[in-house]
């Protein structure tokens, strides 16, 4: 198994640019094997509160149209983050495009502060997916700041703990933390994706990473790089690599 994290620096409400670096990092991940590439939190605009409605998608975008495409030709999971749009109500959410040309929701269940004035929470758009009989498991930013979360995955047999976020440098040491204390408690391998741009009109983070099940960091990019971070499975032993773009 080969997963990968993404490393993106987002512009602000420009989906167009911000597409072509998913489809680059996407071409990237292929090249090196990946099955899974995972992208921070509302990664395909930039996180966004106020201005989110103008740039939400809904659950049969076109604009997800090259990404389905790239997933079906490469065989590959990808899982791109955005507004969304279901019925009357606004979500954070995020895109499980799979190569059987399916598209899962995924929608944040655990808020910030301040973001339930523009978005619901819901419990109803929690998938799973299996690769290679590994159950994973998905959570966006406050998620993990919740010990219900991790929990839940682990009463639903999870294997691999994915994390799309965006963490601030102030927040990014709680994160390690939690994640850390997440993998060792439950015996889950933890993925996690982080902006290194700034979005929102604040800086973020960068250093996406990963646990494995003993809760051992096996690596971390740094805070300002973009590109991606590659683990790969064998023999129950993680191997990583990084390549920066």
């Amino acid at each position: 198994m080969i997963l990968a994290a993404a490393q993106t620096k987002p512009l602000r409400g420009d989906i167009d640019s911000n597409l072509l670096e998913h489809y680059r990092l996407v071409d990237l991940a292929v090249q090196n094997g990946a099955q899974l590439i995972a992208f921070p939190e509302m990664s395909i605009t930039g996180y966004e509160r106020e201005f989110a409605q103008k740039l939400a998608f809904n659950a049969d975008d076109s604009r997800l149209d090259h990404l389905k495409k790239l997933a079906v030709e490469n065989n590959i999971v990808i899982i791109a983050g955005a507004p969304i749009q279901i019925a009357s109500e606004l979500f954070i959410g995020e895109f499980i495009i799979a190569p059987d040309n399916s598209v899962s929701i995924y929608t944040k269940q655990f808020l910030h502060e301040g973001e339930d004035q523009f978005f619901q929470s819901s419990f109803d758009f929690n998938p799973m997916l299996t690769i290679e009989n590994k159950k994973i498991y998905f959570a966006i930013c406050a998620d993990i700041d919740n010990p219900l979360h991790p929990e839940n995955a682990c009463k639903r047999g999870a294997d691999i703990y994915i994390a799309s976020i965006f963490f601030s440098p102030n927040g990014i040491p709680s994160a390690y933390r939690d994640l850390q204390a997440y993998a060792q408690k439950y015996q889950m391998n933890v993925l996690m994706s982080n902006f290194s741009g700034e979005s929102w009109g604040s800086p973020s983070a960068g250093q996406s990473a990963f646990w494995n099940n003993k809760g051992e960091l096996i690596t971390q990019m740094n805070d300002s790089d973009s590109g991606l971070l590659l683990l790969e499975n064998q023999n129950d032993i993680w191997k990583s690599k990084i390549i920066k773009k």
